[in-house]
């Protein structure tokens, strides 16, 4: 059987990419606040 093109876990995807992962730091932060300015329905992961 074939492999997927992409796996990972939702943990490893929470730690680099969760609300909490973007707080931590200042350029993330920036992205939050980016994204609510769009008017995005998800913030981040």
């Amino acid at each position: 059987m074939t492999q997927r093109t992409l796996g990972g876990t939702n943990r490893k995807q929470k730690r680099t990419s969760g609300f909490r992962a973007r707080m931590r730091t200042h350029t993330g932060r920036n992205v939050i606040r980016a994204r609510r300015r769009k008017g995005r329905a998800r913030l981040a992961v």
